[in-house]
């Protein structure tokens, strides 16, 4: 056991990748008090102007040397989609935990094996699926395990960016060989059937898609075939039917997840940019439901950081999601923590959606 893992001791982080996430994986890791001993970049010297701008004691040359510093107990891995794989295993490998930023891997294959590879090495290893963490998704989720909603019809969800509306946009995870297969769906559309799955306690079985590839060539990319939108009908394995809308060129959303699910008895609806209430819908009247502690049940009101009233959102969600993966770390079993088993099945998703667009046809995900 390292010094830094050692009994009254924080947990020391590593970071691979020093980009957009990794500045979100740096605050939360700040916030979960633990020592952000270093991190690791495409340089040496971008590591180290990584380091000082998030406030990491250094910058490492390569990941090897990051390993090798036994300071660092858990690493984070905020790197392009096609490196997860070979990063993760070799952070594995190490005996090192893990926070792998999703996709995990851009292929089933190689999600697959590092699963059993965390098996193996018996450390803790978990994915971002954020969006779990927001007290009222919790909320919304334990209103559909008490049967307050009754029994399960249909679901209606969305996820839309407008990040990438204009031809002139563009960003690595439009070329296939660094973002993987999917875009759209493998970068959003992956969170929202995670919750999808993670309120309702259902699973999908099958898919039928249409995607469009709107702006084939980008800024600095050409023959792209990535999507820019992907619509999708499933099927439950409780028997609902389901919609969903993932884009990002949907004009004036910035990061809009919306997911309304209908009961025979009542309705439930979550919405990403207006995160402080959940509408709650019946025949009879409807209402909006509060981030309130004391209106909550258990598990919404512990991920209540302030109270009622003082806007919680995105960063909060990440910072409890981070500080129940370094509590498993430390042996505890923190409730609805996605681990990579959930990876892999996002994986599965995926490529079952992807499937069912270029085939046309309905597809089964593999369970």
């Amino acid at each position: 056991m390292s010094e830094a893992a050692s009994p009254g001791r924080p947990l020391g982080v590593g970071i691979v990748g020093g980009g957009f996430m990794g500045a979100v994986h740096s605050r939360a890791a700040r916030a979960a008090r633990a020592r952000l001993v270093g991190i690791s970049s495409s340089s040496g010297a971008r590591a180290r102007a990584a380091a000082e701008e998030l406030g990491l004691e250094r910058g490492y040359d390569s990941l090897d040397e990051l390993l090798a510093d036994d300071a660092i107990d858990v690493v984070h891995v905020c790197t392009p989609n096609a490196l997860h794989a070979e990063q993760a295993a070799a952070i594995v490998a190490a005996g090192k935990h893990i926070v792998c930023e999703k996709p995990l891997a851009t292929s089933v294959t190689d999600a697959a094996a590092l699963v059993d590879a965390v098996a193996s090495a018996g450390v803790t290893a978990t994915v971002p699926f954020v969006y779990r963490f927001h007290s009222l998704v919790r909320e919304a989720r334990a209103r559909v395990q008490e049967g307050e909603l009754g029994r399960l019809l249909s679901i209606h969800g969305s996820y839309l960016q407008d990040w990438l509306l204009d031809a002139g946009d563009d960003n690595w995870r439009v070329e296939e060989a660094s973002g993987g297969r999917s875009r759209a769906f493998g970068d959003i559309g992956s969170h929202l059937v995670d919750l999808t799955e993670f309120v309702t306690g259902d699973r999908v079985t099958q898919v039928s898609a249409t995607k469009r590839t709107f702006f084939g060539e980008r800024a600095e990319h050409t023959a792209i075939t990535t999507e820019d939108a992907i619509a999708i009908v499933l099927q439950t394995a409780g028997g609902a039917l389901g919609t969903l809308l993932v884009s990002q060129v949907a004009a004036g959303r910035k990061n809009r997840l919306h997911l309304e699910i209908a009961g025979s008895s009542e309705s439930i609806a979550f919405d990403g940019e207006q995160p402080e209430a959940i509408w709650v819908g019946r025949r009879g009247g409807s209402q909006l439901i509060p981030r309130d502690a004391d209106q909550l049940h258990p598990d919404a009101a512990r991920l209540c950081a302030v109270p009622a009233g003082h806007p919680q959102g995105y960063q909060d969600a990440f910072n409890a999601f981070v500080a129940d993966s370094y509590a498993a770390i430390e042996g505890a079993s923190p409730e609805g923590l996605p681990r990579f088993e959930d990876g892999l099945r996002a994986a599965r998703v995926t490529d079952a959606v992807m499937d069912a667009a270029d085939s046309g046809t309905w597809i089964s995900v593999v369970p």
